[in-house]
């Protein structure tokens, strides 16, 4: 039982990992600026939250694959490697893919002119709001650029 509990403390600390890579930190604040778009202008059914959420599931999932690929390669041939160029580029074409996906299943759940409409109005009757959103976005472009700029 142990063994098996360590397998959980080891996938969390790989997920840790991922919030050092800024495609990570941005596809988390994208599910979360997504999640509260659908919670407060959408009432979506069982359904298509399991397809939301798979599809957060999917992107993020994508990025830990790509920064464990990286990874090794890096490890493997620190050297420049055409072989270890393709695989780097395969698997960043595969986040590509998936994060290209999840913008046509968001287009796809939230595309409605009048939901767009009442949106405006939610922010406009209150321009508060749209200052709290203003704030929301400038603290996730912090949480994901500033390690960045920490780094160097």
């Amino acid at each position: 039982m142990r063994k098996f509990l360590k397998g959980f403390a080891y996938a969390a600390a790989g997920i840790i990992h991922g919030f050092t890579e800024r495609n990570f930190r941005v596809h988390v604040c994208a599910a979360a600026f997504v999640t509260w778009f659908a919670l407060r202008f959408y009432e979506l059914s069982r359904g298509e939250w399991a397809v939301l959420i798979m599809t957060f599931a999917v992107v993020i999932s994508a990025e830990l694959f790509n920064t464990s690929i990286e990874r090794l390669c890096d490890k493997v041939s620190p050297e420049q490697d055409e072989k270890i160029r393709r695989s780097k580029d395969t698997a960043a074409g595969a986040v590509l893919i998936s994060a290209t996906a999840s913008v046509i299943v968001g287009v796809t759940l939230f595309w409605d002119t009048e939901r767009f409409a009442a949106v405006g109005e939610y922010f406009t009757m209150q321009p508060v709001r749209f200052l709290w959103l203003g704030l929301a976005v400038i603290a996730a472009a912090f949480f994901v650029f500033l390690p960045e700029k920490l780094k160097k």
